[in-house]
C-alpha cells in the first residue's frame, strides 16, 4: 500500500509539472509570435531594413551614397506614415532577394519586382506601386498613323528601331511584324538616330525606358505615342506590375503598407513620385492587385 501510495503521488506530481510546462510553453510561444510580428518591431526600433538590386530607376545608391528609386521612395513615404522613419538598405543579387527575405537578412524587398503566381509562392506581394508596358515613339504627328505592333505589321513601308537582343524584337515577331521592318541597333542613342534620321518610323522599348530617352533628347520633332495598344502574345498581356514584397508571415505588414499606398493613389502623391524617375501617369497601376496577378496563370 505504501508502495503504491507513493507511486500515484510520483504520476500525479509528474502530470502536474508536465501540465505547467505546457502552459509555460504556451506563454513563451505567444511572446515569441508577438517578437517576430515584424511590423511591431520595425516601429519599437523606428528602422526597417530593405532589400534592393541596385537598378535604376527602382532602386539604387548614388554616387553619395544615399538609397533611392521608385520603389524605396515610396517604401519610404508609406513607412513614415506607419512611424518607421529610418530605412537601411542591403544589396543584393536580383535573384538572391526573395532567398535574403526568407532568411531574414532583411525586412522587406524594395526592387521595384514584378508580380508573378511564381513569385506569389515565396513571398507576400503588396498592391503594385507601378505597372510597365511596352512604349513607341514616332515623328511628330505621327504620319504612319502607328498605334500598335499590329500597325507596323500592317504598314510593309514601316520600320521600327529596336535593340538588338532585346524582348521587343520577340514580340514584334509574334505581332508579324517582318524582320526587314526591323532596323536593329546597339543602343538607346542609335535607336533614337535611326528615327530623327528617317530610317525608321518607330522606335520601341519599355515605357520608363522610352521616356527618358525622349526627355533627354528633348526633340520636339518626335513624341510618344499615348494611345499606344499593348501587346497580346500568346493571348497574354506583357504589361507587368511592381511592387513591394514581404515575407508570408508579415500579412499585418502587408495590410498597413497597402492602406497607406491606396491614400497616395487616391492624393495623387504616388505619381508625383513615380514621375521623378521617368514613369508617367500611363506607368500606374491602376485597380490591379496583388491578390489578382497571384492568381494568373
Amino acid at each position: 500500500m505504501v508502495l503504491f501510495l507513493t507511486l500515484l503521488t510520483s504520476v500525479v506530481g509528474c502530470g502536474s509539472a508536465g501540465q505547467a510546462g505546457a502552459g509555460d510553453g504556451n506563454a513563451g510561444k505567444q511572446a515569441s509570435e508577438a517578437g517576430n510580428d515584424t511590423l511591431a518591431q520595425a516601429k519599437q526600433k523606428g528602422s526597417v531594413t530593405v532589400g534592393f538590386a541596385n537598378e535604376k530607376p527602382y532602386a539604387y545608391k548614388t554616387s553619395d551614397g544615399q538609397l533611392t528609386g521608385e520603389a524605396v521612395e515610396i517604401a519610404r513615404v508609406v513607412l513614415g506614415k506607419l512611424g518607421i522613419n529610418e530605412m537601411k538598405g542591403e544589396l543584393t543579387e536580383f535573384g538572391s532577394l526573395i532567398g535574403g527575405l526568407q532568411a531574414k537578412r532583411f525586412d522587406m524587398i524594395t526592387a521595384g519586382m514584378f508580380i508573378n503566381p511564381q513569385r506569389c509562392q515565396a513571398v507576400l506581394f503588396a498592391n503594385p506601386e507601378y505597372s510597365i508596358g511596352e512604349a513607341i515613339a514616332v515623328q511628330e504627328g505621327n504620319p504612319h498613323k502607328l498605334r500598335s505592333y499590329q500597325d507596323i505589321a500592317n504598314n510593309k513601308e514601316a520600320k521600327v528601331a529596336v535593340m538588338t537582343g532585346a524582348i521587343e524584337i520577340g514580340y514584334l515577331e509574334k505581332s508579324g511584324v517582318a524582320k526587314e521592318q526591323m532596323v536593329l541597333v546597339p543602343d538607346q542613342a542609335s535607336a533614337l538616330n535611326a528615327l530623327q534620321a528617317n530610317r525608321a518610323q518607330a522606335v520601341t522599348m519599355t515605357g520608363p525606358a522610352l521616356q527618358a530617352m525622349l526627355d533627354s533628347a528633348n526633340d520636339s520633332k518626335l513624341e510618344r505615342v499615348a494611345d499606344f495598344e499593348q501587346p497580346l502574345i500568346d493571348s497574354k498581356s506583357v504589361r507587368g506590375y511592381g511592387a513591394t514584397a514581404f515575407r508570408p508571415e508579415d500579412k499585418s505588414f502587408q495590410e498597413a503598407f497597402n492602406a497607406e499606398l491606396k491614400k497616395l493613389k487616391d492624393s495623387g502623391e504616388l505619381l508625383e513620385i513615380l514621375q521623378k524617375f521617368g514613369f508617367t501617369e500611363q506607368e500606374l497601376p491602376g485597380d490591379m492587385t496583388s491578390e489578382a496577378l497571384c492568381k494568373e496563370q
